[in-house]
Order: structure tokens, then sequence, then C-alpha cells
């Protein structure tokens, strides 16, 4: 139990605690400033968050379930996929160009549009010189400006997600300041909980703010029972010194799910947005909580899968969800945005309007 309520103070509540202890047994009041102590942690004030999304389809289907959503956790900005970069032929290319995403389709007329452009770590083992991540840079400026104007929607910031390496720093670090010299706009950067914890290995980007992705705690292709999404173990374990990061950072959510599909021969392939719900049929039957078997061969999303297989389910539920929230509401010690992944009706309706506040 001091275990548990230790965890969840800050650093500085920790440091008045022990003063107020102290003080106590010197003058022979403990037991008065052990109640003190239980109940300073419901005098700290509540931390202010404002609620963003993530739109990260492929073809753009925005319907009256997403506007209804951002517009009543009062959403403000909308961080927008348009694109990936990735090598191919030794060149980098745009590929998966977002479809059909047109202005008409955004949640009310005031939303901020952030254009986010994914690209592949590889890539900056490719381009390593500086003339060449000048291209680079210049292309991908190019690229989404010619998106954002033909669309009629200005933007004053662009996104980069890039799950950069040690190795890949140098390169990609010098893509973020060219970028910000060809835009003149505001460059945001995604940030992997590894990134935080190793920062001295990976360090700090060139950006005005991050991003930080507190989900992928694990990977889905290891056999594992934890959570691959969000494991709140592992997410403490890559925080603990959160808030000596020199970046101000927004702090990204999941509330997606899918299906881990592994085969005979034990290969693993992923069914992204998959549910239990989308189980509930002859078709499978649950060996556990969120374990099923193939019963019979058939599609399951397109993908064929053979009786014998197995389908594990993870997700989000609203009470992981709160846990994660009020984790970092304590840890990080300043105001920060969540910012959900990602704005889709089948996510959004396994949580009420209060539960994502």
């Amino acid at each position: 139990m001091r275990y548990l309520f230790a965890s969840a103070i800050t650093v500085l509540e920790k440091t008045i605690i022990f003063a107020i202890l102290k003080l106590a047994e010197m003058r022979k009041l403990l037991p008065i400033a052990v109640l003190m102590v239980f109940l300073f942690p419901a005098c700290t004030p509540k931390r202010s968050h404002n609620v963003d999304f993530y739109y990260w389809k492929s073809k753009c289907a925005i319907g009256e379930t997403e506007r209804d959503y951002f517009n009543q956790l009062d959403g403000k900005r909308l961080f927008v996929r348009l694109f990936d970069v990735d090598i191919e032929g030794g060149l980098a290319v745009p590929i998966g160009q977002i479809q059909s995403f047109t202005k008409d389709q955004l949640p009310n007329d005031s939303v901020e549009v952030i254009p986010v452009v994914f690209i592949t770590n590889r890539t900056f083992l490719e381009y390593v010189d500086d003339e060449a991540v000048g291209r680079l840079a210049a292309n991908v400026d190019k690229s989404i400006c010619h998106f954002m104007e033909g669309i009629g929607v200005a933007f004053s910031e662009i996104q980069i997600d890039c799950d950069w390496t040690e190795r890949t720093k140098r390169p990609y670090f010098r893509f973020l300041q060219q970028l910000a010299d060809s835009s003149g706009r505001t460059i945001s950067c995604t940030l992997r909980l590894h990134q935080i914890r190793d920062r001295e290995k990976t360090g700090v980007p060139p950006v005005e703010r991050g991003s930080l992705m507190c989900y992928a705690t694990s990977n889905p292709m290891e056999n594992d029972t934890r959570n691959s999404i969000l494991d709140m173990e592992l997410l403490k374990a890559y925080t603990t010194n959160i808030n000596d990061y020199p970046l101000d950072f927004d702090v990204i959510l999941p509330i997606y799910s899918w299906g881990i599909v592994t085969n005979h021969l034990g290969k693993v392939k992923l069914i992204n947005g998959l549910a239990e719900d989308d189980l509930q049929t002859a078709m499978f039957e649950k060996k556990s909580d969120n374990l099923y078997l193939v019963k019979e061969d058939g599609f399951v999303q397109g993908l064929y899968v053979n009786r014998g297989f197995t389908i594990k389910i993870e997700t989000i539920t609203p009470e992981l969800l709160a846990e994660a929230k009020q984790y970092l509401d304590r840890q990080i010690d300043r105001d920060f945005p969540w910012v959900y992944f990602h704005l889709s009706q089948g996510f959004l309706k396994r949580y009420t309007i209060d539960e994502l506040k």
C-alpha cells in the first residue's frame, strides 16, 4: 500500500511530505502528520487538458459520429496523416497518400488542421549527407503545400512522425531543421517512449514541441501475455524521469484495438481495428479473456484464416484509459493536451464523452 501511494505522487509532493513527517517526528505529532500526508494529494490542483485527435486513415470518411465527439470534447486541433515516405529503388518516395479528404469533412470551420507525414527510419539510413537531406525536406514541404492548397485548408504547423534511432538521429535532425527553414512554419514531431527514456543516446530533436506516444509499449509480434498497445508497468518504467525531458509535448493516448493472428507455425499478422464484437460468431471459440480459436476456415476483415489459428484481441478499455490518464496527470508536472489516436467511429463508440475528457 505504501508503494502504491508513493508511486502516485510527484517529486515535489514527496519532498513536502518528507518535511512534514520529519518535523512532526521532532515534535511528537506523528499521527497528525500522517493524516496530513494522506489528505495532501487530494488538495493538489487538477491539471487542465485540452482534447485533440489524430486522423490516420488512407481513405477519409469523417462522419457525424466523429464530428459529434470532436465538437462535444471541444477539440481544437486535428492531426491528419497525409502520406508516408519510404525508400523504393534507392529513392525516398511518397506513398499511401490520403484519399477523399476535403475541407467539407472537417468537424467544424475553426478546427486547426496539422498535416502529418510518416517517414520510415530506413529513409535516413539512405539519405545521410546534407545535400540529400535538404532535397528531401524541400520535396516533403512542396508535397504538403500542394496537397493543402488543393483542398483549400491553411496551416501553420507540420508534424513529422519517425521512429528515429541513435544511428539515424543526425540526418533526421538535420531534416527537421531544413524543413523548418524551407517551410517557414512551426515544426513538431512525434516522440516514442524509448526516445524519452534513452534521450542521452537518441538525442532531442530540434523542433518547437513534440507529441509523446504513450502506447506501443511492446511488440505485438512477440508472444507476450501483456497488452502490447498499452501496459501500465512498462509505461511507468519508460516515464520515470519524464519531467527532465527538455521539450514541451502533448500526450497521445490510444483508443484503438487490433487482432493478433497466429498460424500453426507461430507466424503472426495484425488486423487493425478488430474487436471482440467482430468474433461473436460460430466461426470462433473463446478460449480465455481475449483469446479466440478459429473453428472453421474463412475471412476476417479481408485476411483468410484457417481452422486452428488463434486470434488475440488487444484493446484499450475505459478502465485502462482512465488508469493511464490518472498516472500521467500526476507524473507530468504541468498542463498538457490529451491527443487521441484516432478519430474513428468504431473506436469512439467504446467510450462516453466523459471518459475522453
